[in-house]
């Protein structure tokens, strides 16, 4: 049938039934029991603007996608591999907003990133960093010790000049400081002499742009006698300028004319030397803070006071304390994690104490293998230790964020190692498993920015 004989049947059938449509009787027919009845055009038109009014009502496609976006990511941060563990549901939303506005504020916010061996070498902080600065704006490589102590991949460190090395952790034959350890947990003693730091961004590739470019350079000293420093923009061939401090804790600051990637700071004096910040203009900076071999019980070593004095130099907004894999191996019976878990907690109120502004972030043991009769099997401790953990953390107001489920939860670890993203001891990440690791930490703090964003949309910008 050609296209004008269905357009003439078509319009005949409708005709049809509209024409049965105003004689059909309002009561219907009655053919034995049965009713039989033909809707009128009033009631189908009627009909039609009740249901459209009712949709127009009810559905907002935006408020409907919000809703959507808002449970999705609900979903990651509180029950996902990656979710975080929270005192409250809102934790986070004060740092957020902080790194929102730093760079429009040229506000330098802190992350600072504490750990064990796993984050040395800048492992883990590195990519977190990037993501931080590459969003949020920012630069520079973070807090740097005077003198390194491990290589760092991010910079090229050099010191000279007599100091003495006085730490909280480390083998027996290092110096003990009865507490004036500073930020780092460590800190470098001048006693009347001099010494020169030089850093220089890295040429490698696989930095991240953002951490070869400095800006701004901060020396946190506990000066305990005529301190001078004298800096100079390497870069630039900027003439020295040299500062003089003033007694106790404090911070001396230099900024550069344009941006650089290289730095000199010369000392004299006497002073306990507790870091130097080499930070872009505003933004996030993000301090990689290795410990070797800790168990992160060392905060509650640094005198109060001094602690205090020297956070309060820096606009800290988080305080990552990443720890429990040395301690894996020694725990056996329920009452050895319960002690352990008891001293991370006054660990935590501790910092809470000397750094009332920051949130705190912990973060327990990744996976580790050991051998049960002649198999590679997670340490019977872990998920008990990490539930205490998590327990604990949110117990005494900081968030908590699991490496073990992370990498996939139990006997994991092997898996890692065969893809070459663990060592050998079934311990350690790769240089490529910790790129992955931070990726994964810096996609939690991804998906955590987002529901905050989607959550203070929905209630008109304010939080």
């Amino acid at each position: 049938m050609k296209s004008h004989g269905i357009l003439r049947v078509f319009t005949i059938v409708i005709a049809s039934l509209y024409a049965l449509s105003l004689c059909f009787p309002q009561d219907g027919i009655n053919i034995g029991s049965l009713n039989l009845r033909f809707p009128s055009l009033h009631s189908l038109v009627e009909s039609r603007q009740s249901n459209h009014e009712d949709t127009e009502e009810d559905y907002n496609p935006d408020q409907m996608m919000s809703n959507d976006s808002i449970a999705y990511y609900h979903s990651l941060v509180s029950s996902g591999k990656l979710r975080f563990w929270l005192p409250e549901p809102h934790y986070f939303d004060a740092f957020w907003h902080a790194v929102e506005h730093a760079c429009g504020q040229h506000r330098t916010v802190r992350i600072m990133h504490y750990g064990d061996s796993q984050i040395e070498m800048d492992h883990i902080t590195s990519r977190l960093r990037a993501y931080m600065q590459r969003t949020y704006g920012g630069g520079g490589p973070g807090m740097l010790p005077f003198q390194s102590i491990t290589p760092n991949m991010t910079i090229r460190h050099s010191t000279s000049g007599e100091l003495i090395h006085l730490a909280s952790f480390g083998d027996s034959l290092t110096v003990r400081s009865r507490g004036n350890y500073g930020l780092m947990m460590q800190c470098f003693r001048l006693e009347g002499g001099s010494a020169t730091m030089t850093v220089k961004s890295s040429t490698s590739t696989s930095v991240d742009n953002a951490a070869k470019h400095f800006k701004r350079v901060t020396l946190i000293a506990n000066n305990r006698g005529n301190l001078t420093a004298e800096f100079t923009d390497l870069r630039n061939k900027k003439a020295s300028q040299q500062k003089n401090a003033p007694q106790g804790v404090s911070a001396l600051s230099w900024s550069t004319d344009t941006i650089s990637n290289g730095i000199r700071l010369r000392v004299n004096g006497s002073a306990d030397i507790y870091g130097v910040t080499i930070d872009g203009d505003g933004g996030v900076a993000v301090d990689n803070i290795p410990m070797r071999g800790c168990s992160g019980q060392q905060f509650t070593l640094v005198n109060e006071q001094l602690l205090s004095a020297a956070y309060n130099t820096l606009d800290v907004g988080l305080i990552i304390m990443q720890f429990g894999g040395n301690s894996v191996p020694y725990l056996k019976r329920a009452a050895e994690i319960s002690t352990y878990c008891q001293s991370i907690g006054r660990q935590i109120d501790y910092v809470h104490q000397c750094c009332p502004k920051a949130k705190i972030l912990f973060i327990g043991p990744s996976d580790m293998s050991t051998r049960i009769k002649g198999n590679l099997q997670t340490y019977p401790v872990i998920p008990q230790l990490i539930d205490s953990l998590a327990a604990t953390a949110t117990a005494h107001g900081a968030a908590y964020w699991s490496i073990y489920h992370a990498m996939g939860g139990d006997n994991s670890m092997p898996q890692w190692t065969r893809q070459g993203l663990a060592g050998n001891d079934y311990i350690h990440f790769s240089q490529k498993g910790a790129d992955r690791m931070g990726d994964l930490l810096a996609e939690a703090f991804d998906n955590s920015h987002r529901l905050y964003q989607l959550e203070r949309r929905k209630k008109g910008g304010k939080r």
